[in-house]
Order: C-alpha cells, then sequence, then structure tokens
C-alpha cells in the first residue's frame, strides 16, 4: 500500500490554524468531506473524538495519526496537516504535536486500515522526513516530500 493511493495535494493542509484537538480533527476532516460530498463531517469528527477517548493517538515526538472506521465508505481515506507552533493533542510524551496524519477507514475493514497506520508510523520514525515535512511550506512541497520518501 502507497501513501499516494489514498493521499493527494489537495488532502493537505500546510498550516493549519487550530488550537486545540477538535479544531484540529475539524480542519483535517473538512477537506476529506470537500472531496467526499456524502461524508457527514460531524459524524466523523464525531468517531473520531471517540476514538481519542479510547486513548490518544499523539503518539509523541510530535506526531499524532488520527483515526477511525465509518459506514458507508468504500475505501481508505487520509488527511495530513502541520502546525507551525504545535498543537497539544494530549501526545503521550506531553508535548506540542505538529505534523497530523488523519485515516478513516471503511467500518468493516481492519487490513488496511492496519497496514497504513504502520506505513505512516514507519516513516514517521524517519527524523529526516519530519524535519523535511516541517521545512516544506507549500502544499505541493509537502506532498512531493511524502510521497518521495514513501517510494523509497
Amino acid at each position: 500500500m502507497k501513501i499516494a493511493d489514498i493521499l493527494s495535494g489537495d488532502l493537505i493542509i500546510p498550516e493549519l490554524t487550530s488550537k486545540n484537538k477538535k479544531e484540529v480533527l475539524e480542519e483535517l476532516v473538512s477537506v476529506i468531506v470537500k472531496q467526499n460530498k456524502l461524508i457527514n463531517k460531524e459524524e466523523l469528527i464525531e468517531v473520531l473524538l471517540e476514538r481519542e477517548q479510547l486513548g490518544s493517538t499523539g503518539i509523541g515526538d510530535g506526531i499524532a495519526i488520527p483515526h477511525g472506521k465509518l459506514k458507508n465508505i468504500g475505501a481508505l481515506l487520509a488527511s495530513f496537516g502541520k502546525s507551525i507552533d504545535g498543537v497539544d493533542f494530549d501526545s503521550m510524551d506531553g508535548k506540542p504535536t505538529h505534523l497530523f496524519f488523519l485515516l478513516v477507514a471503511p467500518e468493516n475493514s481492519a487490513g488496511i486500515h492496519l497496514k497504513a497506520l504502520a506505513r505512516i508510523s514507519r516513516l514517521l520514525k524517519d527524523s529526516s522526513f519530519k524535519q523535511d515535512l516541517m521545512e516544506a511550506k507549500l502544499k505541493d512541497d509537502l506532498f512531493k516530500t511524502i510521497i518521495e520518501r514513501d517510494e523509497k
């Protein structure tokens, strides 16, 4: 599975304006809903917030991978956002989160959802990749950085 299969430049937010967890999720969901008119924005945000109550998807080191499952979608969906200042996302290390990969999977899927989480986690463990993402300013630069690293 390649990230290019689920992420496009239109699903990237180069500078999140959010100041808290709920606002981050709203911003990340808004770009998905813009491309997928059949998705109910409020329902998806509720699913993601419920998942966050089980335990924060802020994995530490400035990274969060919020995710959830939704009825009535046929494929894995994703969006990406970057916060320059960082947001308190209740991360495991207590530090602000800067890089957000949102994943939404069909309700009855397990395999592809887990593969995507593992793939993104593996990529984001690379400190030079994280640095490249933080330095990229434009949507296209972020997308290119993600896709090029995913090809390796």
